[in-house]
């Protein structure tokens, strides 16, 4: 967390030089440099201290960094009222991440009332401060005429410019609106392009819902195997939803032409992701399903595979905690 607090604040600092006075940008970030030390030690009380002391004189960097103590729950219980606070206090220095996060409190209603067309200016400022993201948040705006008249392919357009920067949400939400046709027309090709390139990016969804167009034959002929390689990636980056179908579809794999049993390879990886599915799923109604592909496999697979197995389900489980 400490780590992901440095970039942000890296690249606030960066965009706020783009548009303040070098000197001031320069200052703002020069005298807090002892309570991001503080702040880097984990040492969350002194630093906070030390953030608001300059945040009530006015520092916007510091007052993002409040905000940021609470949106975070950094030392503090999360608080997004007074985060969203902090952020419309940040903003008005012209902090690129405020502003944004400001026009989500707007869209949101979290410290006010709800107020997108308010938020769509603020969206609109922060892109123009070059905080990219803010293009496709605007987007949806558009897409869904929340805020400001509908308009998708000025929504589709805006996520677009974030994509072709690199922004996987942005892919993302325009590969759900490919998905939904918002234009009037469904376009799976252009859907499964988009996911795959947040796929690329290391997205954990993108490969699911590439493998749930291709299962289904949404864009053509039902594609099993390759299905179950994207179910697969996304089970491999801990998406839990992954889990049993990915288990599912090795375990109902064809078998081996000699033994019309299932081969080595399809039984492990059926046990593997099964059992992740058991410690992990949270959808009841895979528990049953699960539970009986587990017994059938258990009077298949030898007992010697099972531990070494289990070890390989553990150290997944290990780097991919239950949220």
């Amino acid at each position: 967390m400490k780590s992901g607090y440095f970039f942000i604040v890296a690249a606030v600092s960066g965009l706020l030089a783009l548009s303040a006075p070098i000197t001031a940008a320069a200052d703002n970030a020069k005298e807090l440099r002892h309570a991001q030390a503080a702040l880097s030690a984990g040492d969350y009380d002194k630093a906070y201290v030390q953030y608001k002391g300059f945040a009530d004189e006015g520092n916007p960097l510091a007052q993002f960094t409040m905000a940021m103590f609470y949106q975070m729950g950094w030392g503090r219980a999360v608080d997004l009222v007074s985060a969203c606070r902090w952020h419309e206090k940040a903003a008005a220095g012209k902090i690129p991440a405020s502003a944004h996060y400001l026009a989500d409190c707007l869209v949101s209603g979290t410290h006010v009332p709800p107020d997108p067309a308010q938020a769509v200016k603020w969206y609109e400022q922060a892109a123009n401060y070059g905080h990219f993201s803010s293009l496709c948040a605007l987007g949806r705006l558009y897409i869904a005429g929340n805020g400001v008249a509908k308009d998708p392919a000025k929504g589709l357009a805006l996520c677009q410019q974030a994509a072709q920067k690199g922004h996987v949400a942005s892919m993302m939400t325009l590969g759900r609106s490919h998905l939904q046709g918002v234009r009037g027309k469904k376009d799976y090709q252009a859907a499964v392009s988009w996911f795959e390139q947040a796929s690329q990016r290391n997205s954990a969804e993108a490969p699911y819902l590439i493998g749930t167009i291709l299962r289904e034959g949404s864009a053509g002929p039902k594609r099993l195997e390759d299905a179950r390689y994207w179910f697969e990636l996304a089970a491999s980056r801990g998406y839990v939803r992954a889990y049993f179908i990915t288990g599912d579809l090795y375990f109902a794999a064809p078998p081996d032409p000699e033994t019309q049993m299932p081969t080595a390879k399809n039984l492990a990886k059926a046990f593997l992701w099964l059992s992740a599915a058991k410690a992990r799923s949270t959808d009841k109604n895979e528990f049953p399903e699960i539970q009986k592909w587990l017994a059938k496999i258990g009077e298949i697979m030898p007992q010697s595979w099972a531990p070494d197995l289990e070890i390989k389900v553990a150290e997944h489980l290990a780097k991919y905690p239950a949220r």
